[in-house]
């Protein structure tokens, strides 16, 4: 209830409209995948976000490895809870308008979550 809570709060605050948002927690080998067969990247990752809609209106799929997730959480030494409101935010901004390819875009995103995560 918190999480839902929070993202709703969060997606209010950047005054976008959520009609529907669904987290698929799934394994490094799945979201890799997905991965390589949607983007043609063959890295692993945390998150994907799979946009349905364009913002203010926020509907899309987030895919979260728990196994990269927990792995990032003892490599940056934070909780895996503080971790996994991270890439769940990330996921959220990207469908409120946010990208992270350039320097400059990967800058805000990255002070997009912690401001975010300081709410939680």
């Amino acid at each position: 209830k918190l999480f839902i809570e929070w993202i709703n709060a969060i997606i209010a605050t950047e005054n976008c409209d959520l009609q529907q948002l669904t987290y698929i927690f799934c394994s490094d080998t799945y979201l890799h995948q997905l991965n390589l067969e949607y983007l043609a990247h063959d890295t692993l990752t945390d998150v994907i976000t799979f946009p349905y809609a364009a913002p203010p209106i926020v509907e899309g799929d987030i895919f979260i490895s728990i196994e990269r997730t927990q792995e990032n959480a003892e490599k940056f030494k934070t909780s895996t809870v503080h971790e996994l409101a991270r890439v769940m935010i990330h996921g959220v901004l990207h469908l409120c308008g946010y990208g992270d390819k350039k320097k400059e875009e990967q800058k805000v995103m990255r002070s997009k979550e912690e401001a975010c995560i300081s709410m939680f």
